[in-house]
């Protein structure tokens, strides 16, 4: 009973990581899969665009958030942009008003109920085909809305997600680590087949009708992707549409962004368990089994297959080869704790990177099941 269970854990503690790319790439081999990038010269007429910002307290940044948003190359006549204010408490509206009459429109929620119901106010509002959705730290290519656009000449198309490119305190791009592409590489698979899980929150954006059905409570990527698959749509990740972000001011607070991350992530699916549906879903269903609730749940089969293998490490050379691996695993990870020089190899930093996230995966999954919610925080200062 026990070896059953070291191969049960086993597979599926790496299932989400390692078994569900060969999935995704078996389901493309053999049911094919959907351009990304359309032909342009299939374009039909021009589609309208309202651009929401959301902010709360933001007045040190805003100022020149809006002054990127001004600077973006799109035809003037089919842009309206629009601040979401979740009734902020201190100069951030005042200085959205500042710039009225250059087309910016303040929008105030009628209550502090976070940033989707901000985002609400807003769509309630909004006349563009498309609403673009960003955030107040992200700073947007000037070229990236025209970009935006090509994806939804496809009519197949509900949703398009940029994707995230850091900047570190220096000023340069941070480049891509294994993790990235990894994860990069995942979106590609998933905007072929099922279409994106979970967009990215700090900028992307979806036709209107999508937006209609709209669950302040739930994290609104996961509300874009759902709804997508709902109008029977795919929400679809943009190599080419990039968002620009600072790393945080404190390092520490990083791990506290993964933990409200994840505690609105489980919220979105505990509130929408119909997607995990096969019959009405069906790929989109298991992307969504794979990829979000599979990995919630990988912390705790990691430490069910290691207490099982505590158990039978004596059975043979093969289970005390496992046990010592897993032991010389998670002791380089807390070596690298308490040794952040340590973190500089890079197998290291690998190891120290994933533990670190399953250990933030577990630390949500508890406070989730604490009763503990994430739908209005402070921005984090970048």
């Amino acid at each position: 009973m026990l070896h059953l269970l070291f191969w049960l854990l086993g597979l599926a503690a790496i299932y989400s990581y390692f078994l569900y790319p060969l999935v995704l790439k078996l389901i493309g081999l053999f049911s094919g899969v959907n351009k990304l990038v359309p032909d342009l010269q299939n374009s039909s007429s021009p589609l309208t665009m309202s651009l929401i910002v959301t902010a709360y307290n933001e007045e040190r940044r805003i100022r020149e958030k809006i002054e990127n948003t001004l600077a973006i190359q799109f035809d003037a006549g089919r842009l309206e942009l629009i601040v979401a204010s979740d009734c902020s408490e201190d100069a951030t509206d005042a200085i959205v008003s500042e710039y009225a009459d250059r087309g910016v429109r303040l929008v105030r929620a009628s209550g502090r109920l976070g940033k989707e119901n901000a985002q609400l106010a807003a769509i309630q509002v909004a006349k563009g085909d498309v609403l673009v959705f960003s955030d107040v730290a992200t700073q947007i290519p000037t070229n990236a809305l025209q970009k935006l656009e090509h994806y939804f000449i496809d009519p197949s198309i509900g949703a398009v997600s940029s994707e995230d490119r850091f900047i570190s305190k220096d000023g340069s791009v941070a480049g891509e680590g294994a993790y990235v592409k990894y994860e990069m590489w995942l979106r590609k698979q998933e905007s072929q087949l099922g279409g994106l899980v979970g967009l990215s929150g700090s900028f992307f954006a979806a036709r209107k009708e999508i937006c209609q059905e709209w669950d302040i409570h739930s994290p609104s990527d996961f509300n874009t992707a759902l709804n997508s698959a709902k109008a029977g749509l795919r929400a679809v990740s943009a190599p080419d549409v990039l968002g620009y972000y600072q790393d945080l001011a404190d390092p520490s607070k990083e791990y506290q962004r993964k933990i409200r991350t994840v505690i609105r992530g489980m919220t979105g699916l505990s509130r929408h368990k119909e997607v995990l549906n096969f019959s009405r879903f069906g790929v989109f269903s298991l992307q969504v089994i794979s990829h979000k609730l599979m990995r919630w749940l990988a912390p705790w089969f990691f430490i069910g297959f290691f207490i099982v293998s505590t158990m039978i490490a004596n059975h043979s050379w093969f289970y005390a080869l496992i046990f010592a691996g897993q032991l010389a695993f998670y002791g380089a990870a807390l070596l690298a704790q308490f040794l952040p020089n340590l973190r500089a190899i890079g197998a290291i930093k690998l190891i120290y990177f994933f533990v670190q996230v399953n250990v933030a995966l577990l630390d949500a999954a508890i406070k989730f099941l604490a009763g503990q919610r994430m739908t209005t925080w402070k921005p984090s200062a970048r």
